[in-house]
């Protein structure tokens, strides 16, 4: 049985990342559907859907930042008073672009404004996935790798809540849509700040930072430490988090984009879509914690990875056929394999790293790989499409992150500083 205390710092976590990924997503939904048009009307239309992206990646950048910042105050001060920090500067920025002035109405200023705020969406989700997985993770015990798994689970959730209201407000007429309706998902944001912060309130703060405090481990420079002793496993947690990272973003904007553009498949009707495939998510990615938790977190997303190499090329088969039923299928195939992996991601990377400098380790392992493949996954895909004027070559370059992501998990399990699988434990 788990304790109280890691129930409920499981549950915090979840409802934290929720809402924090909610926020990130929206802006990516937004990116493919609406900020081509209002933020950047100059252009073509397939240059302003590249130039929405480029804003998109901003938050990418930014999220090392966000890692180095919160992991050393994560490492220093704790996990929990940064976390309620990280879920303030998210919301804040969320709320403020929904009420954003477009270029129509404030010229260049208006995408410039627009980056800003996705710069510190950036800085604040960089913050929070680290200190997230170790509130859960580190009240666990032996049972890490399935409790690390709740701040996992944020990820579907946020983006139910995200394509869910994208797909209600697209219902609208599309001149209201495209006045007004956009607007409603970031402004939402600021009533699911005051239920996160609630809840995140009521947390503990790790045991074994408490510990560590007591027992004046605390590093003075987190960040100078990982660099000095540990960053090999920092270039091999970036690789190993590639498809964790990319997978969403091909999914929620490229494909959203390839889709409503080039398939000639609805905005309304994909978005639907992606609502069923992100249920689909939610519901099977547990079962990679389970597994991750009993047979060991490396093992079982090589296994997973082995299963996405063969379904990827078929999932991108589907969905260019443009039946929406068939491209369900396919995205649905795809994601039981890419979700669950995902899973156990969050478990095995705070094993790799000591606990007085996990906070920033898994930080700049995870958010460094937002920065250089996550956010530049819809750019570099859509660059492909339009240069080669076949999907094959996307395909490829998931391929390919697929390739890396397993080689890297491989060499991070033997070279970690608990190279060790999970203490076995019933779940």
């Amino acid at each position: 049985m788990s304790s109280p205390n890691a129930r409920g710092a499981g549950i915090a976590s979840f409802v934290g990342t929720s809402i924090e990924w909610y926020d990130f997503y929206i802006y990516g939904t937004a990116s493919a559907l609406v900020f081509g048009k209002l933020f950047f009307p100059e252009v073509n239309p397939a240059a302003g859907v590249m130039a929405s992206f480029a804003t998109f990646w901003v938050g990418f950048l930014a999220r090392p930042l966000g890692g180095v910042i919160f992991g050393h105050l994560g490492d220093r001060i704790g996990r929990k008073r940064t976390l309620v920090a990280t879920l303030l500067l998210m919301g804040g920025a969320t709320t403020l672009v929904g009420v954003l002035p477009t270029y129509a109405t404030a010229g260049v200023l208006a995408p410039i404004l627009l980056a800003g705020l996705r710069l510190v969406q950036g800085v604040a989700v960089g913050g929070e996935w680290g200190g997230a997985v170790l509130i859960a993770a580190e009240h666990a015990g032996p049972k890490r790798i399935f409790y690390a798994a709740f701040a996992q689970q944020g990820s579907p959730a946020g983006s139910i809540l995200a394509t869910g209201v994208f797909a209600l407000v697209s219902l609208l007429p599309e001149e209201s849509f495209m006045s007004y309706g956009w607007r409603i998902p970031f402004l939402a944001s600021a009533a699911l700040l005051v239920i996160g912060m609630v809840i995140r309130l009521r947390v503990e703060e790790s045991p074994e930072f408490v510990r560590m405090r007591e027992q004046r481990e605390v590093a003075k420079l987190p960040v100078v430490e990982v660099f000095r002793s540990a960053w090999p496993l920092v270039l091999l947690g970036i690789g190993a988090s590639g498809v964790g990272i990319a997978s969403a973003y091909f999914t929620n904007t490229f494909i959203l984009s390839w889709a409503t553009t080039d398939l000639g498949i609805t905005k309304s009707t994909m978005l639907n879509v992606l609502l069923i495939v992100s249920v689909v998510q939610f519901v099977t990615q547990p079962l990679g914690a389970v597994l991750g938790q009993r047979m060991g977190a490396a093992r079982y997303m090589l296994i997973a990875f082995t299963a996405l190499l063969v379904c990827t090329p078929i999932t991108f088969w589907l969905v260019g056929t443009g039946d929406p039923v068939l491209a369900t299928l396919g995205l649905a195939l795809s994601i039981v394999f890419g979700g669950s992996s995902y899973a156990a991601l969050a478990g095995f990377l705070a094993e790799a790293f000591p606990a007085r400098v996990r906070y920033t380790g898994i930080s700049l392992a995870y958010q460094l790989c937002g920065a250089l493949i996550g956010g530049t996954t819809p750019m570099i895909a859509q660059a492909l499409l339009g240069w080669s004027g076949t999907i094959w070559t996307v395909v490829a370059q998931y391929l390919v992150i697929i390739l890396l992501t397993m080689a890297c998990v491989a060499a991070l399990h033997r070279r970690s500083a608990a190279a060790v699988e999970p203490v076995p434990a019933s779940v």
